[in-house]
């Protein structure tokens, strides 16, 4: 609503079925009264796709227009539609795939349009808690200690319904798992299509499958070319149009030297660990599950729910990942403005040792007075200071710390 009072156009974008049709038909009928629109109607899209400047001709006052990027060739209408009558929220516009990554959209509506980002639920968000986890760490006083009760099993049950408006619904552990099978058909025969006009997407399903194994790990198309048996450019295209439909995302690599970060590999997430559970076919009972896989599903988790709270903190900050040619490795850095950073470890052991934290103590030598604070996430119960500026704390912590 801040946007829409002072931009004439707002993108609202994310994975399909976060909720963003929802969000703005609620936005229509009450704070936001506005025309509504989906381009998921087939007659709506052929009069957007064949006269775009007369579809919106036809349309006074604020517009909603639902799955925006099924219709490219409508972005340089409603630019001019912005320039012949320039007023704050002209334009409500969702869209299942990434403007960011689509140059030819956003590059028309540059100076006229703000982009926000839904993403599945955060964990907090299903609690009703608005979380403020990142504020805490930057915060120059002493991390709050206080005891969280929470076991294992809970942790990981939360890791692993992920945060899908309509998986979460879904208390059967099967009926989640159909869910997401229809999910990932739906993405790759829908959006997929319409972004790429790939005909054959049969090779889509295997590499997500592989890349759910390598979830947390540096990018290495080569590996990842021979492995699937696919050329590094067909390997390359999939891999944008995943990023660019929200099902993967990447976290770049920090460097103290900023022009030395696109050198480096960025780290694979997946967006949710629920799809990810699905795609790796974990069972209900993770706690017997090896080890080589709960801790990265464990990581992506949390470098999800940061990237969730990143845009809303009262810090603004970027997250990247932190390593060298040698041993060490960080599994987040947290960048805000002021070029401050915190570094966080995230552990599925249910204790930590001073030998977990060597990583970040070569971090904050790395980064000298712009290190804030390092922090090891673990599966306990309390927050333990091991230095003035290093401390284990609860994974629940994430979630946990409320406004």
């Amino acid at each position: 609503m801040e946007a829409l009072g002072d931009t004439p156009v707002v993108f609202l974008h994310g994975a399909r079925q976060t909720g963003k049709s929802t969000l703005a038909q609620w936005l229509a009928q009450g704070a936001y009264p506005a025309r509504y629109t989906t381009l998921d109607d087939a007659t709506a899209l052929s009069a957007a796709s064949n006269d775009p400047a007369g579809f919106l001709s036809g349309m006074e006052g604020p517009v909603i227009l639902d799955e925006v990027q099924r219709s490219p060739g409508l972005f340089p209408a409603i630019k001019a539609e912005v320039d012949r009558a320039r007023r704050p929220g002209r334009f409500l516009l969702t869209g299942s795939a990434d403007v960011l990554l689509l140059p030819s959209i956003s590059e028309s509506l540059v100076g006229r349009m703000e982009i926000l980002t839904l993403w599945p639920f955060s964990a907090g968000e299903r609690n009703g808690v608005k979380e403020q986890f990142i504020d805490v760490l930057f915060d120059a006083a002493p991390l709050p200690v206080r005891r969280r009760s929470c076991s294992r099993a809970d942790i990981f049950a939360r890791v692993q319904l992920g945060g899908f408006p309509e998986a979460v619904a879904r208390r059967a552990a099967h009926r989640r798992g159909a869910w997401f099978g229809s999910y990932i058909t739906t993405v790759l025969q829908r959006d997929v299509r319409d972004l790429a006009n790939i005909e054959h997407l049969t090779a889509v399903p295997r590499l997500l499958s592989s890349l759910a194994t390598r979830s947390v790990s540096l990018l290495n198309y080569s590996e990842l070319s021979r492995t699937l048996a696919l050329s590094q450019s067909t390997l390359k295209r999939y891999m944008a149009l995943l990023e660019t439909t929200f099902l993967i995302q990447l976290l770049p690599p920090w460097s103290a030297n900023i022009g030395k970060r696109l050198v480096k590999s960025p780290k694979l997430l997946l967006t949710d660990t629920g799809l990810m559970s699905h795609l790796l076919g974990l069972g209900k009972d993770l706690q017997s599950t090896e080890h080589a896989v709960i801790g990265p599903l464990l990581e992506n988790f949390v470098v999800m729910e940061l990237r969730k709270q990143a845009t809303w903190c009262n810090t603004p900050v970027q997250l990247f990942h932190f390593r060298t040619q040698g041993p060490h490795e960080v599994d987040v850095v947290l960048e805000n403005a002021a070029g401050r950073i915190v570094g966080v470890e995230v552990k599925a052991a249910a204790t930590v040792s001073a030998a977990d934290f060597r990583h970040l103590r070569y971090l904050k030598e790395a980064a000298g007075s712009r290190f804030v604070r390092g922090v090891v996430l673990y599966t306990g119960e309390e927050t333990i200071s091991f230095s003035p500026s290093m401390a284990a704390m609860p994974t629940t912590a994430v979630w946990d710390s409320s406004a």
